[in-house]
């Protein structure tokens, strides 16, 4: 047997944990065992002890990276259909214009990932199941360790494809089942989780994995989504929004002010007999359970601490993924495709990479001073392409920023010599493509930025997150002050305007608190592949979109019709699946 050092993809974000794994670890979609020429190894016979529980378990969470992420499809196809992201026409490509069976490899490695894990943590307990040599805490944990991942996968699932098949071990051949019973699966599973976990205070409990609060945190998302997809027709939700560009007198190219848009919610399919204030309170419930301690210690971040590689284990990560710096195998192109790696460590120049980011309609949302901006958007940066000619980007096109940069006001009046952040002799410009966005830093503290596959791990689930479903729920329960508390939590911790029933953020209605929140989501989780679900949940996924009118800040079309509220099922499991016969509206 081969060692291999990776990463669980657990609570608390990266933990690296030696485990002895085959050499082709991720294999079939539901036994990660196989035959290994040098050393036959079965299910059977990986025998009975804690560490192979500990394998059992660590092969499972492998599955998030090897088949998932390590191929560059995740995080995209969760990601690059939203109104506030954007890249280059050849990496959105098809996909992220809209036609989402003109690349079947995204949406089908959604289906096919997350169906290979399902498949995979049900073997695995099994076998965790039947074991005598653990203590019964620790089967219950590796037991509510493997529900916890299947419930997560069929939550990616439903969101993205809605009716979709409820696995088992005995025949693969499964029908579409309706949205609530797959929720009631979901929940089920988190539910015994929340039993069967450890608390992050436990003394048995190994930082990186994920635990009972992780399983109450996901429960309060669940509930959430739910409960916002089951709210009426016509409830309104405010957005800001537009076409990104108009030409000026002179034939350039201008960023539009921002618009606002008052959409009236449409029906999400498969919610429409679900109780939207039960829901609510129950979202509402397991968020505080896991902000007042129940399930364990929970903690914010400073901002300045929140993106730092060595906290990737604090608590505010309640599930993450990450691998191993520069291993060939479980890798992750989150650094790469976010921030670029860079020609040597530490270096200046971008080699490659730094291609995904946010549009300008989104980086003006924030307040001047929000850490969100000033220190969460790359402000400067050079490419290999310009060193010889001592140049570099700047962002936004600001009169703030193209002073700094150039000494010269927008109107190319020369105002002063650039200092600050840009006092460095380098000519700084602006392009008004897919070069300048609005890049996160989020994903810039890695071992080794000279990499292609540098150890970023990717945040699916983080206390902040569970704070503002919390806001949410809260305010849909007509509890305001409550629900503003909530709320300027997270935007305390980044240096926003606190919100308030008066004052300069004045909340004073449902609808306005409503909308605050959700903008306070995109906000918060950009670059997070969460903008699209929101959109989806609240049933303003098609006018948001459209109101862009076209095409956004780098040329990605965003206009969307009703087929693009699910995603199309796979060809082959069409072709293979004898209880599947048809794919969603508009993909047959």
């Amino acid at each position: 047997m081969k060692k291999y050092i990776i990463s669980n993809s657990l609570k608390g974000g990266l933990t690296v944990i030696t485990v002895s794994l085959l050499t082709a670890l991720a294999v079939s979609s539901c036994n990660w065992i196989e035959e290994n020429p040098s050393n036959l190894v079965t299910d059977t016979s990986m025998g009975d002890s804690p560490e192979a529980c500990d394998e059992w378990v660590t092969g499972t969470y492998s599955k998030w990276i090897y088949d998932m992420f390590c191929w560059g499809y995740f995080p995209r196809m969760l990601e690059f259909d939203a109104d506030y992201i954007s890249g280059p026409d050849w990496l959105f490509g098809t996909f992220g214009a809209g036609n989402f069976q003109g690349e079947p490899d995204l949406p089908d490695a959604l289906w096919k990932g997350c169906y290979g894990l399902i498949n995979r943590s049900l073997n695995a307990e099994s076998h965790i199941a039947a074991m005598q040599s653990l203590t019964n805490a620790q089967r219950n944990n590796a037991i509510g360790e493997m529900r916890f991942q299947r419930a997560f996968a069929y939550f990616l699932l439903v969101r993205a494809y809605g009716d979709i098949p409820i696995q088992n071990a005995a025949d693969f051949n499964q029908p579409r089942r309706p949205v609530a019973e797959v929720y009631d699966t979901i929940i089920n599973l988190l539910e015994s989780s929340t039993r069967l976990l450890y608390k992050n205070t436990d003394s048995d409990y190994r930082a990186g994995h994920v635990n009972a609060g992780s399983a109450a945190g996901l429960l309060a998302k669940v509930y959430a989504t739910m409960a916002a997809a089951a709210m009426p027709e016509g409830t309104e939700v405010i957005i800001r929004s537009g076409a990104p560009y108009y030409t000026d007198g002179s034939g350039d190219k201008q960023y539009a002010a921002l618009k606002t848009f008052h959409l009236s919610k449409r029906s999400v399919k498969g919610y429409e007999a679900m109780n939207a204030t039960q829901l609510w309170q129950q979202a509402a419930d397991w968020a505080e359970s896991v902000i007042d301690g129940t399930f364990g210690v929970y903690e914010l971040l400073p901002y300045d601490d929140l993106w730092k590689k060595a906290n990737a284990t604090a608590s505010e990560f309640l599930f993450s993924v990450g691998t191993v710096s520069g291993n060939a195998t479980y890798k992750i192109a989150v650094h790469t495709q976010y921030e670029g790696y860079m020609t040597a460590t530490n270096s200046d120049f971008i080699q490659s990479g730094g291609w995904t980011g946010c549009t300008r309609h989104w980086y003006d949302l924030f307040d001047h001073d929000d850490y969100r901006i000033t220190k969460g958007v790359r402000h400067r940066w050079r490419n290999y392409t310009q060193r010889e000619s001592n140049s570099g980007f700047y962002y936004p096109k600001d009169e703030e920023y193209t002073i700094m940069a150039t000494g010269r006001n927008l109107a190319g009046d020369w105002v002063k010599d650039p200092e600050g952040i840009f006092a460095d002799g380098v000519n700084y410009y602006y392009s008004t493509d897919a070069q300048c966005l609005a890049f996160t830093t989020k994903y810039e503290d890695v071992t080794d930025d000279a990499i292609d596959n540098a150890d970023a791990n990717w945040p699916f689930l983080r206390l902040a997150d569970v704070i503002l479903v919390y806001a949410e729920a809260l305010n849909e329960l007509d509890r305001p002050g409550d629900a503003i508390q909530q709320l300027n939590k997270v935007r305390a911790r980044s240096n926003a305007n606190r919100a308030s029933m008066g004052g300069s953020y004045p909340l004073t209605s449902k609808e306005l608190r409503r909308s605050a929140i959700i903008e306070e989501r995109a906000k918060e989780f950009a670059c997070e592949a969460d903008r699209r679900w929101d959109l989806i949940r609240w049933g303003i996924y098609l006018d948001a979109m459209n109101a862009i009118g076209g095409n956004d800040d780098s040329g990605v079309l965003k206009t969307r019709t009703e087929r693009n509220l699910l995603f199309p099922i796979p060809a082959q499991e069409i072709n293979t699946n004898s209880a599947i016969n048809d794919n969603n509206p508009g993909w047959q």
